[in-house]
């Protein structure tokens, strides 16, 4: 029987034509001027040096500047190469009025807003203002600067040197955003000490207010023409009202989504609910802190916070693991969470009554005390009925995550699509939603179901990359299933061979930090048994900026990673010619969500691993093979170790979802292929 992977033809075969048809669609407004912008004959062509026409390209740009014209609803994949940027930017800028952009990650937001609409602006001679808008975490606060050089509570030699660089940093900068700041680390802790959050920001009664940086960036973004934020804010603002994008939004005329396969998952973190035992020891330390500082006189302060403490600690302690995470129907009746809980919510009104009392004498304690109110209350909305379900029905569902040191109370609503809906009615306005992994085999009602789209007009603007000729599928044969014993070792066994033919230029992706860890390991000790000279970056070792520097410098590295490089990863050239995907990326079966999404699907009579869980799998994966060609004269092999892609009658949606690369299951077809051609004929 012939392998279906490898049957001729069959990949082109199954899918089908792009998504927006054969027929001309009727002319848009712009269609004329778009051509000619994205002429070999056109502006953007001197501005960019690698610039050339990509009929992909410009269809897309008409389309996106036709929703802008008709203040509509579209849903657009790109792929790898078509130039999605430019195609949003160049009639976002011209017809898009006033513009929220908002992108998959802060990294992407600092791209667009220093180098992509910069170039673009230039190239079209556009007069806008541009303002680039990040949460308030981002910022230098002067008032908690100024308190944390005055309590001098550093704990470390790290912690003053990195304070005393960003007391320079704060006279010198008009931003005051972090990120310019290199010589202190993104995750260094000091940052936490000297900005503010929702939570500790003293707004209008600060002293610090006319000179504040997220005041001045709000400022500006309000005045801009386009504002380029993230999703994190953006559903922040909608859920909280405290990024500034609900400032923005009533003027808004266009809202252009890029990365926007990242939208549900973004969009159910903060459409949900999260109270933690760590914001409830940080509110102790501050109140702490402001009744020693203003009250001294009152009440025995240290005891106060005490009994809420170790209410907190034993909360966290009624679970033995380190890590782990249930679903309130998942905890016993009998446990000792139930009363915890109940003490909690006790010693913190306990509290609560003391600062009420305090308030008056201070505004900082009156700050602490609404912090506190809000606390108990999210303590409160976390309940059920007899039965387990959340008061308001099963809209939503109540779970417990366990960290080494803290616990947090999740309650997730099962579906975002009536709340995103909610937020899009109103004022009419064009949205765009585009991404390289919206669909599965050109289907979008995953994506559009979830974001509530269904009925929206959705497109896809193929590739310009030949994948035949530049990219090779590999599918070992002989692998074990991935639940079975020593399949990581299996894997590795497998890749070593390949990584060696590919003169190392690896990345090597993994679905758990537990197989990046032995992955790692045990590629650290095969090289050196090997005499392979391979420089090995690991996630977790340095951070993903610098990992990926040294990767693309090195030139003959293996790089092992997770979750945060199977997207927005972009290696050119030779220094990347081999991805290896250890396994398909199905979410954890044990993630309560996810159970519940798939519990309310199946009542429904609908199959939840078909229409969520693979399409989700699906997506993640068209994102890591991504990482493969980024450009017309890559090369490469994506080698997907998981034999489920061809034992699973579910594999063959899998791998017509992907690239149309050639396709084997020898490893000599692969060997070959990383070998010079004179090698070849010789």
């Amino acid at each position: 029987m012939t392998d279906p992977l490898l049957a001729p033809g069959a990949l082109r075969d199954a899918l089908p034509a792009a998504a927006d048809g054969d027929d001309a669609p009727p002319a848009g407004k712009h269609d004329a001027e778009v051509d000619r912008l994205f002429s070999a004959g056109g502006p953007l062509a001197p501005s960019v040096g690698s610039f050339s026409p990509r009929r992909s390209q410009t269809d897309m740009a008409k389309s996106i500047a036709q929703a802008i014209a008709d203040q509509s609803t579209l849903i657009a994949e790109a792929g790898t190469g078509t130039g999605k940027t430019f195609a949003y930017l160049v009639p976002a800028l011209l017809w898009g009025g006033k513009t929220i952009i908002s992108t998959g990650t802060k990294n992407l937001q600092d791209q667009l807003f220093l180098r992509d609409i910069p170039t673009v602006r230039a190239a079209l001679k556009a007069p806008v203002s541009v303002a680039l808008l990040k949460g308030r975490s981002n910022y230098v606060c002067h008032y908690h600067l100024e308190r944390t050089l005055q309590n001098g509570r550093m704990t470390s030699r790290d912690d003053v040197g990195n304070l005393r660089e960003i007391s320079r940093f704060i006279k010198m900068t008009t931003s005051g955003d972090k990120a310019e700041l290199s010589k202190v680390p993104e995750n260094a802790l000091i940052w936490n000490l000297v900005t503010s959050t929702r939570d500790t920001c003293m707004g209008a009664e600060c002293q610090y207010y006319q000179d504040c940086f997220v005041m001045k960036a709000r400022r500006e973004a309000q005045q801009a023409d386009v504002v380029v934020v993230n999703h994190h804010l953006f559903f922040a603002d909608v859920a909280l009202k405290d990024t500034g994008v609900a400032e923005l939004l009533p003027s808004a005329n266009t809202i252009i989504f890029d990365e926007a396969h990242q939208l549900p998952d973004t969009a159910t973190l903060f459409f949900g609910q999260t109270v933690s035992t760590s914001q409830i020891l940080e509110l102790c330390r501050d109140v702490l802190a402001e009744g020693l500082a203003h009250a001294r006189g009152g009440p025995d302060w240290a005891k106060v916070v005490t009994v809420v403490e170790k209410a907190a600690r034993d909360l966290r302690l009624t679970f033995p693991q380190d890590i782990m995470r249930l679903s309130l129907a998942q905890i016993m009746p009998s446990s000792e969470f139930f009363p915890a809980l109940n003490t909690l919510k006790e010693k913190l009104a306990e509290m609560i009554d003391v600062l009420e009392d305090q308030a008056a004498r201070a505004e900082t304690i009156e700050q602490v005390r609404v912090r506190a109110v809000e606390l108990a209350a999210a303590l409160d909305a976390w309940k059920q009925d007899g039965k387990g379900k959340v008061v308001e029905g099963d809209q939503a569902v109540l779970w417990v995550e366990a960290f080494s040191s803290s616990l947090q109370l999740h309650k997730t609503p099962l579906s975002i699509a009536p709340i995103f809906n909610n937020q899009r009615e109103g004022t009419p306005r064009s949205w765009i939603f585009t991404s390289a992994t919206l669909a599965v085999k050109n289907d979008f009602k995953h994506f559009s179901n979830q974001m509530g789209l269904t009925g929206e007009p959705a497109k896809t603007w193929p590739s310009p990359f030949n994948y035949e000729e530049q990219g090779l599928l590999y599918v070992p044969n002989g692998l074990p299933e991935p639940n079975s014993f020593g399949y990581t070792d299996a894997v590795i066994d497998c890749a070593l061979p390949v990584i060696e033919a590919a003169g190392g230029r690896t990345f090597f992706l993994c679905t758990t930090i537990r197989a990046v860890k032995q992955v790692s390991e045990r590629l650290r000790d095969e090289f050196a048994k090997r005499g392979l000279d391979f420089p090995l970056f690991v996630q977790g070792e340095r951070g993903r900026t610098e990992l990926l520097d040294s990767f693309r410098n090195a030139g003959n590295g293996v790089l092992v990673g997770s979750q945060s490089f199977w997207e927005g990863v972009d290696v050119r050239g030779d220094a990347l010619s081999l991805v290896i995907i250890d396994k398909l990326p199905f979410a954890p079966p044990d993630d309560p969500v996810l159970a519940a999404r798939i519990d309310v699907m199946e009542k429904q009579g609908l199959n939840g691993f078909m229409h969520h869980t693979l399409p989700e799998a699906i997506i993640n994966l068209k994102q890591g093979a991504g990482r493969l060609i980024r450009d017309e004269a890559d090369r490469g092999v994506l080698m997907i170790c998981d034999p489920r892609l061809i034992s699973k009658s579910y594999g063959k949606r899998v791998w017509q979802s992907l690239p149309s690369f050639k396709r084997t299951r020898l490893q000599e077809d692969v060997i070959a292929f990383f070998k010079p051609p004179q090698e070849i004929q010789d």
